[in-house]
């Protein structure tokens, strides 16, 4: 049987004008890969319907906790005040986790 570790799978939902500046974040914190989803929601700012902004990216990574734990703070640093961004982690087990942690 495969051994499985526990790693955090965080998940950032932003506008997508952030896309690129998040997984450059990503890369610098370490993370080795991503998922990106298109997605759609309504929050406590609204729905976002613009068709000019497009729908909101989703992108889910999975990392070690102290790697989770600074992507998340340099997140709310960087971005809380002034975009709409969520960002959560979740603990997650994993199989293959050598191909996630660099």
């Amino acid at each position: 049987m495969a051994l499985k570790k526990p790693l955090r799978k965080v998940t950032i939902i932003a506008e997508r004008v952030l896309r690129d500046d998040l997984l450059e974040l990503l890369k610098r914190h370490g993370a080795t890969g991503w998922t990106i989803t298109a997605v759609e929601g309504e929050g406590s700012r609204g729905i976002r319907a613009s068709e000019w902004e497009g729908r909101n990216v989703q992108i889910d990574s999975l990392v070690s906790r102290d790697m989770a734990d600074a992507i998340m703070e340099e997140i709310a640093a960087k971005y809380f005040a002034d975009w709409s961004v969520i960002v959560y982690a979740c603990d997650v087990d994993v199989l293959r986790s050598e191909k996630y942690l660099g």
